[in-house]
């Protein structure tokens, strides 16, 4: 099921240029692909997506507070003091949400979304690198 969502996705014309519906149609198939690669329950689901969607929406907002920086022209030396703060945040941003979770799924299932989630990466940069090559 994951696999043929991601094939819907590299049909998608631009797909890796910005595409809204480029992006929804990722954002689904990494959904079930996490859903399924966890085995998460319908139970488990309902508590952990909305957690899992916060904590991706503050890493964006962590990250894209660097890349402001750079584009503003903000000095070497500061953006590396910023780059470690905000890596820092981010660590415990991960750690708060790690805790969240243990509330919703086992230790084991948070150890395999690690996993997933680069699986997941790299099928999608795979399925980019196939479309570009056609």
């Amino acid at each position: 099921m994951t696999l043929s969502s991601l094939s819907v996705f590299g049909q998608e014309k631009n797909a890796e240029t910005g595409n809204p519906r480029s992006h929804e149609k990722i954002r689904a198939a990494h959904a079930a692909y996490i859903t399924e690669r966890l085995e998460l329950t319908p139970a488990e689901a309902e508590k952990f997506w909305p957690v899992y969607r916060e904590y991706g929406e503050k890493r964006r907002a962590l990250r894209q507070q660097l890349r402001d920086a750079r584009r503003s022209g903000t000095e070497e030396k500061a953006l590396l003091e910023l780059d470690l703060k905000l890596k820092q945040q981010e660590v415990d941003l991960e750690k708060q949400v790690s805790r969240q979770l243990e509330e919703i799924i086992s230790p084991e299932k948070i150890l395999a979304l690690h996993q997933a989630e680069a699986d997941f990466r790299k099928l999608l940069l795979r399925q980019i690198q196939e479309r570009r090559r056609r």
